[in-house]
C-alpha cells in the first residue's frame, strides 16, 4: 500500500486570521485578496458585527471569492484561531518595545515556503486599533510592510494582498529538499509554547526570580528571546521539565 504524500505546499499551510474586524466589506475584500493569490484558509476572531460571513457588504466586496468567504470560520479567541499552527506572524505598522523579531513580508514568505513542516498564520488586527500587545507577544515574528514613511497607511485588504503575493511568489519557487544531516525535530505548536511560558512563569515565581505582583517586562523579554529560536517540541518538553523540577523542589 502506498503511503499518502504529505502536501507541503505553502498554499495549504498558510492561514489568514482577522482579529475583531470592524467593517464587513474589509472581510470580503480580504477574502478576494487571498483567493487571487491561491490561498483560501480564512479565520475571523470576534468580528464586531453579527452574521459577518453573510453580510451583504462582505459578499459584495468578496467579488468572486464568495467560496472563500463561505468556508471561513468564526472563533472566539486567538487560541482557537491558531489551533494546529506552529508559526505565527503579527502584521502591524506599529513597532513595539518588546515585540518578537521584525521581518519583512519577503523574509516571512521565504521562511514559510522553505519549510514544509510549518503550519503558519498571518494575523491582522482591527482597522482602527491594530493588534493588542498580548497577541503580538504570542507570535514568532512581527511583520512590518515597508511603505512610504510619509503615508504608510494600508487598509486591511491591501496588507493581506501584499503578504499573499509575497507568499505566492515564494511558493512558486522550487524549494531544495531538507538536508538529511543532523537531527531535525518537529516544530512546537503555538499552544505548546504558550503552555511552556505559563509553566516557566510559575517556576520563576516559585524561586522568587519573578515578582508576580510586579512582573515588569521579564516575561515579554523571555518570549522575545525564545521567539528568535523556532522551538522544537522536544526543546519545549525539556524547558517544561526544568520548570517541573523547580516547582517540585520548592517546599
Amino acid at each position: 500500500m502506498n503511503t499518502p504524500e504529505i502536501n507541503t505546499s505553502v498554499f495549504k499551510r498558510l492561514r489568514f486570521v482577522l482579529v475583531e474586524t470592524s467593517r464587513a466589506g474589509n472581510i470580503g475584500a480580504a477574502a478576494r485578496a487571498i483567493k487571487t493569490m491561491g490561498f483560501s484558509d480564512l479565520v475571523l476572531v470576534n468580528p464586531r458585527f453579527p452574521d459577518a460571513l453573510q453580510d451583504p457588504e462582505a459578499v459584495a466586496f468578496a467579488s468572486g471569492a464568495q467560496d472563500v468567504l463561505a468556508r471561513a470560520r468564526i472563533v472566539g479567541s486567538i487560541g482557537e484561531a491558531l489551533d494546529g499552527c506552529n508559526f505565527a506572524a503579527a502584521v502591524s505598522a506599529r513597532l513595539r518595545e518588546f515585540s518578537p523579531p521584525v521581518w519583512t513580508p519577503r523574509a516571512f514568505a521565504g521562511h514559510v515556503a522553505g519549510q514544509g513542516d510549518l503550519s503558519a498564520a498571518l494575523i491582522f488586527g482591527n482597522e482602527r486599533f491594530g493588534l493588542p500587545n498580548q497577541i503580538v507577544e504570542q507570535c514568532n515574528v512581527l511583520i512590518n510592510i515597508p511603505a512610504n514613511p510619509d503615508y504608510s497607511s494600508l487598509n486591511l485588504a491591501q496588507a493581506a494582498q501584499v503578504l499573499a503575493y509575497e507568499c505566492r511568489v515564494a511558493g512558486d519557487t522550487e524549494v531544495p529538499a531538507p538536508s538529511a544531516i543532523g537531527f531535525h525535530g518537529d516544530s512546537a505548536s503555538l499552544d505548546q509554547v504558550e503552555g511552556m511560558y505559563a509553566h516557566l512563569e510559575q517556576a520563576l515565581v516559585a524561586i522568587d526570580f519573578l515578582d508576580a505582583d510586579n512582573p515588569k517586562k521579564l516575561m515579554p523579554r523571555l518570549k522575545r528571546l525564545f521567539a528568535r529560536t523556532q522551538l522544537e517540541t522536544e526543546e519545549v518538553n525539556i524547558l517544561r521539565g526544568i520548570a517541573r523540577h523547580i516547582l517540585k523542589a520548592r517546599p
